[in-house]
C-alpha cells in the first residue's frame, strides 16, 4: 500500500500545474492539520497531537486529542470526549464551559468552535488569549448551526453547515464575538473549510477535491468563484499559512504545496 501511495505521489508531483507539491516531513496516520503564525500542528488517527519543527514532528503534551489549532490566541485542541484544552507551559490545560468537537484559533485573538449540538460559539479575544488553566470561561453563541468553522484576522469567518453548504460572515468583532451577518456562498458541497491569516480561503469538497475561493476583498467578503486545485489523491483535510498549503490525503499522507 505504501509503495502504491509513493507512486501516486510521484505522479502527482509531475502534474501539479501551478502548485508544486512534495511529501511533507513524514508522519503516518495524519487526520487533521492546522497552521498559523508559521507553526504547523496535527492530530493523528491515534489521537496524538504533534508540532512540526524543522524536518521533525514533536509530540505536544501528554494528552490524547482529535483536533488541534494554532493562532494568535495560542494552541488549542479537543479530545474524543469533546473537552477543550489550551496548551500552557508545556502541556494541555482543560477549559470548562463548553463541549466542542472542533475549535479554531486563527482569528484576531478570538477562538471559535462547534459544539456537540452543532451550534457555533466564540470566546472573546481577551479571555482566550489570557486563559492559563484556571477558572471557567463563557462562550458566546453565534446563532449558526454548523459542523466546521474557521476565522482569519483579515476577512472574518467561514463555516460549513450540516448540509455541506458554505457560509461567510461579513464581520466579527474579536472583543465581543458579535457577528454582523451570515451569507450563503454557492458552490460545491464541502466537508471543511479553512481561512488563513491573510484572508485566503480553501476547502475540501465532499468529493475529496480541493478548492480555493478567489476574488475575496474587504468590500466583497464572499469572493467571486471557486477554483479547483488538482490533486491525484482524494483529500480529507487541509490548512494554509504563509504561502504554504498543507493537505492530508484520505490515506493519512501529508503533502506540502506552494504556488
Amino acid at each position: 500500500m505504501k509503495a502504491v501511495a509513493a507512486f501516486l505521489l510521484v505522479l502527482y508531483l509531475a502534474v501539479s500545474h501551478a502548485w508544486k507539491c512534495k511529501e511533507a516531513p513524514r508522519l503516518y496516520g495524519v487526520q487533521q492539520i492546522d497552521a498559523g503564525l508559521g507553526q504547523v500542528v496535527v492530530a493523528t488517527r491515534h489521537g496524538r497531537p504533534y508540532q512540526l519543527s524543522g524536518k521533525y514532528w514533536y509530540s505536544l503534551g501528554t494528552f490524547s486529542l482529535t483536533h488541534v489549532t494554532v493562532g494568535p490566541a495560542g494552541t488549542w485542541g479537543c479530545d474524543r470526549s469533546n473537552k477543550v484544552y489550551k496548551f500552557v507551559a508545556g502541556n494541555w490545560k482543560q477549559i470548562n464551559g463548553e463541549s466542542l468537537h472542533q475549535v479554531d484559533a486563527g482569528g484576531d485573538g478570538q477562538v471559535v468552535g462547534v459544539a456537540t449540538s452543532n451550534y457555533s460559539c466564540c470566546l472573546k479575544d481577551h479571555v482566550a488569549c489570557s486563559f492559563y488553566g484556571k477558572g471557567s470561561v463563557s462562550w458566546i453563541a453565534l446563532a449558526k448551526k454548523v459542523k466546521y468553522i474557521s476565522c482569519g484576522k483579515k476577512y472574518g469567518c467561514w463555516a460549513v453547515n450540516t448540509l455541506n453548504q458554505i457560509f461567510v460572515t461579513k464581520n466579527i468583532v474579536p472583543s465581543t464575538c458579535a457577528i454582523e451577518s451570515w451569507t450563503n456562498v454557492r458552490g460545491p458541497k464541502m466537508t471543511m473549510i479553512e481561512v488563513s491569516g491573510d484572508g485566503k480561503v480553501f476547502g475540501v469538497g465532499t468529493n475529496g477535491k480541493v478548492y480555493q475561493r478567489t476574488g475575496i476583498t474587504k468590500s466583497n467578503r464572499a469572493g467571486k468563484r471557486w477554483v479547483t486545485i488538482p490533486m491525484c489523491m482524494p483529500i480529507s483535510h487541509l490548512t494554509y499559512d504563509l504561502h504554504h498549503l498543507w493537505v492530508v490525503t484520505t490515506s493519512g499522507w501529508l503533502l506540502q504545496c506552494t504556488h
